[in-house]
């Protein structure tokens, strides 16, 4: 399992009414931030790739706002104070909740869809037959590896699938400790 990095704005009661009105069109009321990989909810903290990022990213259709070396991304990045640097699993195949990830902290886990651009549990409105919002924890993950599989597996087949969104990928979300 490919151990990858990304750095994304955090989006918490802090940014007032984007936020007051994204708890209300979801329903989220539990949330007290959203840690996601949806660059639509928590921007990209470097939206744009350099020449000097090449060597250090995931050079793959949707994946260039990843990185391989955690040290390279951090030099890269001004100010971490309103940023979340998130250490990430892509697909897992078992559950990495009590993997040694040395200075970070397993989160939960998110399914994005194909193009790495929109999660499931958090913007798109909810899928209830697949979950319930309840199930979410305070920051718009699932806890558990088996029940974020089961979804996936019913968003991919049962319900959901001419839903472009429901077609996505487990990833596994540690954030940096002290960030």
């Amino acid at each position: 399992m490919q151990r990858l990095y990304i750095a994304n704005e955090k989006f918490d009661p802090v940014n007032g009414t984007g936020w007051k009105e994204y708890i209300q069109w979801s329903g989220l009321t539990q949330l007290t931030e959203v840690v996601t990989l949806d660059g639509m909810l928590c921007a990209f903290a470097l939206p744009e790739t350099k020449d000097s990022h090449w060597p250090h990213i995931v050079n793959e259709d949707n994946m260039l706002n990843f990185f391989v070396d955690l040290d390279f991304l951090l030099s890269e990045l001004a100010d971490t104070s309103n940023l979340n640097v998130l250490g990430v699993i892509r697909r897992p195949s078992t559950d990495v909740r009590h993997l040694d990830w040395n200075g970070f902290t397993f989160l939960g886990y998110d399914l994005l869809d194909q193009d790495v651009s929109t999660s499931a549990l958090t913007n798109c409105g909810g899928f209830p037959e697949a979950f319930a919002n309840s199930e979410l924890s305070s920051v718009g993950l699932i806890p558990d590896f088996n029940r974020a599989v089961e979804i996936q597996g019913t968003l991919r087949s049962k319900y959901y699938p001419p839903e472009h969104h429901a077609d996505c990928d487990l990833w596994a979300i540690f954030i940096q400790q002290g960030n």
